[in-house]
């Protein structure tokens, strides 16, 4: 994947000026491939290493160097992998303003404490109450895999693949927050810390009234329970700092609307059918900050592929359908099929519309199958 990357980017430097906007549309989608991969891999190797390398070293009450450095490292590869996922997410589609180099620092800095404070009270637990410590991680993999298999993502291209992909995201769940559902994010992100917080409380409290009295100090234990809290207090500090000051969509208290691609639906094309889906022109610049204000519930999410128009579509026209651009026939009504079964359409749409574009001077445009019912008929707007 790595070497297929870097293969479509020299291919978007050296092709023609007309060729270049493929080659990095694919390029941008294939990283976004990769950094989800390497997030993946991070929570499933460095996380449980660092929680043992924890353990041990509150056990022992001692750091090696080469402990203390793999721990460390340990730490900083999750964080830096949530945030490096998120920007490169950002970068990848038209819609999403991109994410600076200082808030893709302070996201760092979020996760960093957030996470430290979690793997801390996981070690000082499991030290004492090893059996526990595996049941009451099992528990919480569980609580968070349904929590998100009741969201319905869309991320796979079948049931079952959904069903995977939630399960190992449940492991990140045990770490830290990972929004995966497309919507408002900001109560469940709320409700997520809240349990986290409690949880961390509870493990940490535990241990201090049964640690080993003998190789621990009473002062000691005191320092690791203030570095739990504190380290738990800086990570959500920053995430204010992040979500008030650094956010791409703009400051959270300020009185701006998000928009998805336009501030107002563009007008109609006369003679196009009601139940078309047209794409955005070739040239879409990235949205200014202006056009992309919306409600702070909705910061974090991501846009979904098939937006709804805010206006009223207009009434059937009686004349033939326009045939200048390509179009691409879906023998589907809109929103009539399972999540997984879009996802999988829309990958396939993604690649045909990119196809296209070499022959085609225009963009090409989605029909749905026209719904029964006539208040069915919509106009969609797509980001493909």
């Amino acid at each position: 994947r790595y070497l297929r990357t870097l293969y479509l980017g020299l291919q978007s430097r050296w092709q023609a000026e007309h060729r270049r906007r493929h080659f990095y549309w694919r390029m941008m989608f294939e990283s976004a491939d990769i950094s989800m991969l390497r997030l993946l891999e991070a929570f499933l190797k460095s996380a449980p290493q660092l929680v043992l390398q924890l353990s041990i070293m509150v056990q022992q009450n001692s750091i090696e160097p080469l402990q203390g450095l793999s721990a460390s490292a340990s730490l900083v590869s999750l964080a830096w992998m949530i945030a490096s996922y998120q920007k490169v997410l950002r970068d990848s589609r038209e819609d999403k303003m991109p994410m600076s180099y200082k808030g893709a620092v302070v996201q760092i800095l979020w996760h960093l404490f957030t996470i430290a404070a979690r793997a801390i009270a996981f070690a000082l637990f499991a030290s004492v109450f090893q059996l526990y410590f595996g049941i009451f991680i099992v528990t919480h993999w569980c609580i968070m895999t349904f929590w998100i298999i009741q969201g319905e993502t869309d991320f796979c291209m079948s049931k079952w693949e959904e069903i995977i992909y939630n399960m190992v995201v449940g492991i990140i769940y045990i770490f830290c927050w990972f929004n995966v559902k497309e919507g408002r994010s900001r109560y469940r992100m709320c409700i997520y810390y809240i349990i986290t917080l409690s949880e961390n409380a509870a493990l940490t409290i535990l241990w201090f009234l049964y640690y080993d009295r003998e190789t621990t100090s009473d002062f000691d234990a005191l320092i690791l329970v203030c570095v739990v809290s504190s380290s738990f207090a800086l990570g959500i500090f920053f995430m204010f700092i992040y979500y008030c000051l650094l956010h791409p969509n703009g400051p959270i208290f300020s009185h701006r609307n998000v928009g998805c691609i336009f501030r107002q639906a563009p007008p109609p094309v006369p003679g196009s059918p009601t139940d078309a889906v047209t794409s955005p022109p070739r040239s879409l610049p990235r949205t200014t900050g202006g056009e992309r204000e919306g409600a702070p519930g909705e910061r974090d999410s991501c846009v979904p592929v098939f937006q709804v128009r805010p206006c009223a579509p207009p009434a059937p026209a009686a004349r033939a359908p326009r045939t200048e651009r390509p179009v691409i026939r879906i023998d589907l009504p809109r929103k009539k099929y399972p999540a997984w079964d879009a996802h999988f359409i829309d990958r396939r749409l993604r690649k045909t519309i990119l196809a296209l574009e070499y022959a085609s001077p225009t963009t090409p445009r989605l029909q749905y199958r026209t719904p029964g019912a006539p208040q069915e008929l919509l106009e969609y707007e797509t980001t493909v």
